[in-house]
């Protein structure tokens, strides 16, 4: 061999040496949560991480630092990612891990489309009992467990305090004063209003449909109304019914909310202190934490987040979470074994991703001290036994919420009666049921 061809055999060895080594087995995960790779792309510390996109993105970089042997292949799908993830089903080439509502699991569980991963649980020794009563029943269909639940949310009344106590309406302890009975609160409204000028509601009521039917379930969970008597029936016109819509239509009639306002008006009204209270996600617990420390800010010093207060007879709020579900392909006992390290690591982790305002799944984390020195967490812990989803055999969740939305909003806002809004409802959803 010549000089020449030598020192070429030299840089190819050199290349091969210093090349990384090639995992053992890779996993292909599909999440939501959005993209933040320029800022968290590299990140393994996951403490450092902010917002469900950063701690997300931190955690599985975290993971794949400690498990060399194991490759996590990531791929962000726009919220929700359901059309993408049937489109890959029906092609056969789903990913090994996907995120995924609880509301969503029965869609897929019914068809076969996803697997059981009980076995997985017990081989990554995680107990069924360690965790939380509303974590599991979301992902429980048919005695089996479904996902990997990650968290519960919920839907919060997000409070200006300092417009509450100009209003009145606070307690010697500086936490606002809630109703308990729609008269109650119908009257508190009213005051404010009178006491401060600005409507006591902040809602989104434009381009949105999901508010004001979670707003439903949690009113009928706490009517002990049967709604969904069979999972593929639903009943609306009923007593329980009509007493939330004459409730949130009286409301709006009064001018007690704001109007016309889609999301992000919604949340910007409530930085900006144009009403008492915003009804919306737990996912803003972060957001407006953040905003109440600004001296600047318009609720400098002056947030609370608190659970729906009960207004009947019942103590119950509807919740829903998000899970790591396994859709229904071959896998090796190689990724069956990476995908069982993969849920430890998560499980173990749930206080990081606590931070995100979403409720731990894991019962451990609400009694670790860096979980209930987190602004709100011991107002909100209560979610975690009180909250209740639909009955798990009940499909298309997503749908049968918009339908349910479409028809509340035009009821509340005088387009339709109140009956005719409940009749249509229900005979929209049913036919969609019917017809699955």
């Amino acid at each position: 061999m010549n000089r020449k061809h030598s020192l070429i055999a030299l840089a190819i060895m050199s290349c091969l040496t210093a090349a990384p080594a090639i995992a053992d087995t890779q996993l292909h995960l599909q999440r939501f949560f959005g993209a933040c790779e320029a800022k968290y792309g590299t990140n393994k510390d996951v403490s450092k991480a902010e917002g469900e996109c950063g701690i997300m993105t931190s955690l599985i970089n975290q993971f794949e630092a400690k498990n060399p042997d194991i490759e996590i292949k990531v791929t962000t799908v726009e919220w929700p990612g359901y059309d993408q993830l049937t489109a890959q089903m029906a092609s056969r080439t789903p990913p090994d891990l996907v995120t995924m509502h609880n509301s969503v699991i029965s869609d897929y569980q019914s068809r076969q489309l996803i697997l059981p991963i009980d076995s997985l649980l017990k081989k990554a020794d995680i107990a069924l009992d360690e965790f939380t009563s509303t974590a599991l029943n979301g992902v429980k269909r048919e005695g089996e467990v479904f996902g990997l639940p990650i968290d519960t949310w919920t839907m919060l009344y997000h409070v200006n305090t300092k417009l509450m106590a100009q209003a009145e309406l606070i307690n010697a302890d500086g936490s606002p004063t809630l109703p308990s009975s729609p008269e109650e609160m119908l009257s508190m409204a009213r005051q404010f209003k009178e006491k401060t000028g600005k409507p006591y509601l902040i809602q989104i009521l434009s381009n949105e449909t999901a508010a004001y039917t979670r707003l439903m379930y949690t009113y009928l969970l706490q009517q002990d109304s049967n709604f969904f008597a069979d999972a593929s029936h639903i009943s609306l016109q009923t007593k329980e019914a009509r007493n939330i819509l004459s409730h949130f239509k009286a409301i709006y009639d009064e001018d007690l909310t704001t109007k016309n306002m889609d999301y992000p008006a919604s949340v910007s009204a409530f930085s900006n202190a144009q009403g008492g209270i915003l009804l919306n996600g737990n996912w803003l617990l972060g957001t407006y934490t953040a905003e109440s420390n600004k001296a600047t800010s318009a609720i400098y010093n002056a947030y609370k987040a608190m659970p729906y207060p009960k207004l009947y007879d019942n103590d119950a709020l509807y919740v829903d979470g998000h899970s790591w579900v396994m859709p229904n392909k071959k896998r090796s006992d190689d990724k069956l074994a990476a995908t069982a390290k993969f849920f430890k690591f998560m499980a173990d982790n749930d206080f990081e991703w606590s931070r995100t305002g979403h409720l731990p799944s894991m019962k451990n984390v609400l009694s670790n001290p860096d979980f209930t020195s987190l602004p709100h967490r011991t107002e909100l812990m209560s979610v975690t036994t009180r909250g209740q989803g639909l009955p798990g055999g009940v499909k298309r969740q997503f749908a049968v919420q918009d339908i349910i939305g479409e028809e509340i909003a035009s009821a509340i806002t005088g387009v339709k009666t109140i009956d005719a809004a409940l009749k249509d409802a229900e005979e929209r959803v049913n036919d969609l049921l019917g017809n699955l």
